[in-house]
């Protein structure tokens, strides 16, 4: 049995690890089908559990609050948390479907999403008070809260946008002609952001990837990076890298909650995450902010 099993027992409190597979999916974390044997979960219980070596202060603990968050909406659903800790996550385990979803599993995904952007209540853009990530990358905020949905292009630019351009810059991740143009997205955001919006609770990494289409046909959402944001953001990241069903998800979504001219602006909403890939993974990613940067630039108003 590995060291992350026998982690995991102790955490959940189980009498012993009797299993452990390797589960495929992520690019940061390890992630494991762990079977238990006695303990609170019952004598045989099967759990999922995401490890990563070294993982930045707070990780895990961020993805729980982050999957807290979005459960007590109670219009989502999400993984049960079991136990967390510096270095590992344990949730419940959630049987895969096998196959495309249905039309109808995806038109309740697009309804859900609908009515939590819906809730009003969510105070303020990010997450003040405490820690969330986008890999491995801190999300970082201002020093104070940010409630005014005029203030919403600023507070993107300059905590959503510019940290990342710098950094992927840096590292060499993105060339200078391509960070020209992001940062004259960044100096022009409030001619291309749309009507001001009110911020709302998102899932906040809502690519294809951090969709669990479950077994027992409701899609389950993981890996969040749960704040207060702009809606956009997750219907824009559902087609950054594609995602089955993608035209009945967003139909169903707009029959709730219609959103005039969202298509214009989805390079915008898209360049966070491509910045964040810049950073991480370099390649072509530097490349595709430019042009996401260009493509909104072109859509100004």
């Amino acid at each position: 049995m590995n060291a992350v099993a026998d982690r995991v027992a102790q955490l959940t409190e189980a009498a012993e690890a009797t299993g452990a597979y390797p589960v495929p999916g992520g690019d940061i974390c390890d992630a494991w089908r762990i079977t238990l044997r006695g303990g609170p979960l019952g004598p045989h219980s099967t759990v999922f559990a995401k490890s990563l070596a070294d993982a930045p202060a707070g990780f895990f603990e961020a993805e729980a609050a982050g999957l807290a968050m979005l459960a007590v909406t109670g219009e989502v659903a999400v993984p049960g948390v079991l136990a967390v800790a510096d270095d590992v996550l344990v949730l419940e385990w959630v049987e895969p479907a096998y196959g495309s979803p249905s039309p109808a599993e995806a038109e309740r995904l697009g309804r859900d999403l609908a009515a939590m952007h819906g809730i009003r209540g969510t105070v303020s853009y990010g997450t003040p008070g405490r820690a969330a990530f986008l890999g491995t990358l801190p999300l970082p905020g201002p020093g104070e809260e940010v409630t005014d949905p005029a203030e919403w292009p600023r507070f993107h630019a300059e905590h959503r946008l510019r940290p990342f351009l710098r950094e992927a810059f840096d590292r060499g991740g993105i060339s200078a002609s391509d960070t020209l143009d992001v940062e004259q997205l960044c100096e022009e955001i409030d001619k291309v952001a749309g009507p001001p919006q009110p911020p709302a609770l998102i899932h906040g990494d809502l690519w294809s990837g951090n969709v669990h289409w479950a077994a027992d046909g409701r899609a389950r959402l993981i890996d969040p990076a749960a704040q207060g944001g702009h809606p956009e953001t997750d219907l824009a990241l559902l087609e950054l890298f594609g995602c089955p069903e993608l035209s009945r998800i967003l139909a169903a979504y707009e029959e709730v909650r219609p959103i005039e001219g969202r298509a214009e602006r989805v390079p915008l909403h898209q360049l966070q995450h491509l910045l964040v890939h810049a950073v991480l993974f370099g390649g072509a990613y530097g490349a595709k902010c430019g042009e996401a940067a260009r493509a909104a630039l072109r859509n100004r108003g």
